[in-house]
């Protein structure tokens, strides 16, 4: 029968509440944002025929060559990452609860596997390389636990959503309204951007090339770091989704995790589509691409993706519709495939780096492009730079001149007037917000990742926020500087002041008691610091009075258009 329903993991209502019971006397993990999604389209048949997370022979299995230890497709490892802690008290044949955020059971998992993975090796056969520009990669090596659980999963219930529930189905709501629609064929278009006109038109295409219905699925889980959010882009999808011929479009969110795998990605998102009914499936150009490796070269060829799929296409279930790259022809005042422009016509295009300039600049999108409903949405939640909050982050060595110049920066700053300004240095956070921690790595890391979390904050309510710490690391840095891009620009300054001058200017005497071993672990001396390779500014305050320091910071500023002319 033509959109049966799919397996679940879920137990009946009855279980559910006996095992709710019988698990408060077990190990509990909480669950991370990302296991939380991965979690939820395991129980409700999205990851089928994943029946938990990977143990050892699937994942070496997967990682090598995209199929389960049986030989079935799945190109992508899921995987239940704990801390050596955790795992320390769990072994094999053990059950253990997995929870939310908020401590709510979501389900139990029988650990049937427990090993220490070999991350290099997994980035580079999952991702292409072992390179920490790739999102995934960055995540596998500083945010991941360092040891793997694996075993089969009970569903006790489904994680809460409390946005857009209306427009959340799992796979099998999804073959139900299909069935009800008598929708024998549906295209599945998967984006994790704002819709604009180009992508309508490629949809229509794509619909009527296959003759089918189509399923608008973005994805609403865990994206880029930098994308839009997604509340904002549904809110996008919502106003354009009247555009549509309702009779033959349905849209529906899907809460997914995702990896920016480039090719991998997209057989992973065909199998997820077929396990929600879909018997098509748009593969963009560059599909699921994370952008640049540390080369300034793209991590997957445009079209690595589609032949990746093509080869595994009858495996998959689904067939593939070709992402044309479409263009706007000024003289027919229409999209036309990139490939079919008539000679001599002009091209008209935007890129996404150009959209998110003009947004950021305040100046025109012009119609033929995006919907002005689009556009005030983005307008709504990226208004002009000049209006919106941002991070300033200093690093550098004790004694550099960091808390100096960012306190001029602050004065100079508050003068300006216009947004509240914050100062997070160094010393005033420790005493109010960390005065628990040492300064072992590990509670350096946690201060750097508290004062990112508050400037976060900061950012996000439209302030300034001034740091200051030293902030020795590079994965700490870019914590925080992801942490802060979610909500506006990181502008991250390093005070290059050698540690010769440092020393020299030592008004504290750490130095000298660094060097007679009385401190341990004191940057510059004992512990390394990883200078930034590409921050926003450089600046060496040796020979530099305060106020030029500080006012190197405001050009740079208004050059990034952060401060403008009106303030």
């Amino acid at each position: 029968m033509i959109h049966a329903p799919i397996p679940e993991l879920y137990v009946s209502y009855e279980s559910s509440q006996k095992l709710k019971v019988e698990a408060a006397s077990l190990p509990s993990w909480d669950l991370s944002a990302r296991q939380v999604c991965d979690l939820e389209l395991l129980m409700n048949g999205g990851f089928a025929p994943l029946k938990g997370f990977l143990g050892e022979g699937d994942y070496d299995s997967v990682v090598d060559s995209m199929r389960l230890a049986d030989g079935t497709l799945w190109p992508m490892p899921i995987t239940l990452d704990v801390t050596e802690k955790f795992a320390e008290g769990i072994e094999p044949g053990q059950d253990i609860a997995l929870r939310d955020a908020e401590g709510v059971i979501l389900a139990t998992m029988t650990v049937t596997d427990k090993w220490t993975p070999d991350k290099p090796r997994e980035a580079r056969q999952v991702f292409g390389a072992d390179d920490l520009a790739h999102p995934a990669v960055n995540y596998l090596h500083h945010t991941a636990g360092s040891v793997y659980l694996g075993g089969p999963v009970t569903g006790i219930q489904p994680p809460v959503h409390y946005d857009f529930r209306a427009r959340r189905d799992t796979p099998n709501e999804l073959r139900a309204r299909f069935r009800k629609l008598g929708w024998r064929k549906i295209v599945a278009f998967q984006t994790r951007n704002p819709l604009h006109r180009a992508h309508q038109e490629l949809t229509f295409r794509a619909a009527r090339e296959a003759q089918a219905n189509l399923l608008i699925h973005p994805v609403v889980g865990m994206t880029k770091p930098g994308d839009v959010d997604h509340f904002t882009r549904v809110r996008c999808y919502e106003a354009v989704l009247d555009k549509y011929p309702s009779a033959t479009t349905t849209m529906s969110l899907l809460n997914l995790a995702m990896r920016m795998a480039g090719p991998r990605e997209a057989v992973w998102h065909g199998l997820i589509r077929k396990n929600h009914g879909c018997t098509h499936f748009i593969v963009g150009r560059d599909h699921a691409g994370p952008g640049k490796n540390r080369q300034g070269q793209d991590f997957y060829g445009p079209y690595d993706a589609q032949e990746l799929f093509k080869q595994h296409e009858a495996e998959i279930g689904v067939t593939m519709v070709d992402f044309k790259h479409m263009v706007y022809v000024q003289e027919k005042a229409q999209y036309y495939p990139a490939n079919e422009v008539p000679k001599g016509d002009t091209v008209l295009d935007i890129s996404g780096t150009e959209l998110r300039r003009r947004l950021r600049e305040g100046l025109e999108i012009p119609e033929w492009f995006s919907f002005p409903e689009v556009v005030r949405e983005l307008r709504r939640t990226s208004p002009p730079r000049a209006k919106q909050g941002f991070t300033v982050f200093f690093t550098g060595l004790s004694g550099s001149g960091k808390s100096t110049i960012a306190n001029a920066l602050m004065v100079k700053l508050m003068e300006m007037g216009g947004r509240p300004v914050t100062l997070l240095d160094g010393d005033v956070v420790r005493k109010h917000l960390s005065s628990e921690l040492g300064f072992s790595k590990e509670h350096r890391d946690i201060n750097i990742k508290r004062i990112g979390y508050v400037a976060s904050e900061i950012t996000k309510n439209g302030g300034i926020a001034i740091c200051a710490p030293i902030a020795p690391y590079t994965a700490t840095r870019r914590a925080v500087r992801e942490m802060t891009e979610a909500y506006g620009a990181f502008v991250e300054v390093h005070v290059a002041t050698p540690v010769e001058e440092c020393e020299k200017r030592d008004r504290k005497g750490l130095y000298k008691l660094a060097r007679e071993g009385k401190i341990k672990e004191f940057t510059g001396i004992s512990d390394p610091y990883e200078a930034p390779e590409t921050p926003e500014l450089r600046v060496n305050t040796e020979g530099l009075d305060v106020d030029y320091c500080a006012q190197q910071v405001i050009l740079k500023l208004e050059q990034m258009g952060l401060i403008g002319t009106e303030g």
